[in-house]
């Protein structure tokens, strides 16, 4: 495996970047890139929740993940038939992080509904998903809050998701797809502002890891991960 480019350390994270309002009839939307990765994200808020959600009076945080044809060196097929298994499972990953920082008590009966498009991708897709997608989440609550839907916006601090896995030995941080397709460990690790874990994915591609080793991918990741928060509220403030 050659040396990081353009002389990434291993616990240096791709250059980010998050624009937001990059699409005008969406709710909240946001445009984030971590090195060649690029996923667009929207927010769409509706009235009404699914039906088995009605008697909660309680609102919903759901998402859609979706890779255009061309967001990697040879076509992939649209999923014209419904979400295959790997996309059914980022999809709910993404989902289940935005809820997690989310009052849905205080959503009322709505839903927003975040949809993840992934326009060029060299690894770290569903990181880059979550971290995106939560930005055009809070947009969306500052809008029904600027709307007169909610008296406050729902959500109640931010998510971020980073890579993290072991190369030729080495533990990094935020692998682009060459070093995610050869590691011997890959982790996905889905964190809040506060320090605390909302998932950890962590599988050992050919032998085992231990947890002396798992510690040090931790480490990096959670290290990673405010490198991520200061990048949303980089764009966030810029908006707000």
């Amino acid at each position: 495996m050659p040396p990081r480019s353009p002389g990434r350390g291993a616990d240096q994270l791709r250059p980010v970047s998050i624009d937001v309002d990059v699409a005008p009839y969406a709710e909240g939307s946001s445009l984030i890139s971590t090195g060649n990765t690029r996923v667009l994200c929207t927010a769409s808020v509706e009235e009404g929740v699914p039906r088995w959600r009605e008697a909660s009076g309680s609102g919903w945080v759901t998402a859609e993940y979706a890779m255009l044809p061309r967001a990697t060196q040879t076509r992939t097929r649209r999923e014209r038939t419904g979400p295959k298994g790997r996309t059914q499972e980022i999809q709910r990953l993404i989902g289940r992080s935005l809820r997690s920082v989310t009052d849905l008590d205080a959503m009322g009966a709505h839903q927003v509904t975040i949809d993840c498009d992934v326009l060029q991708a060299d690894g770290g897709t569903r990181t880059a998903s979550i971290t995106g997608a939560c930005v055009a989440l809070v947009l969306a609550g500052d809008w029904m809050v600027h709307e007169g839907l909610l008296n406050r916006n729902p959500v109640r601090r931010r998510v971020a998701a980073v890579s993290v896995g072991v190369v030729d030995g080495e533990p990094r941080l935020d692998l682009d797809y060459a070093e995610d397709s050869s590691a011997q460990v890959d982790m996905n690790v889905v964190g809040t502002e506060d320090g605390t874990l909302v998932e950890v994915q962590g599988t050992a591609e050919g032998d085992p890891f231990s947890r002396t080793e798992m510690d040090r991918m931790l480490d990096l990741a959670i290290s990673g991960l405010e490198g991520l928060f200061a990048a949303q509220a980089t764009a966030l403030d810029g908006r707000r």
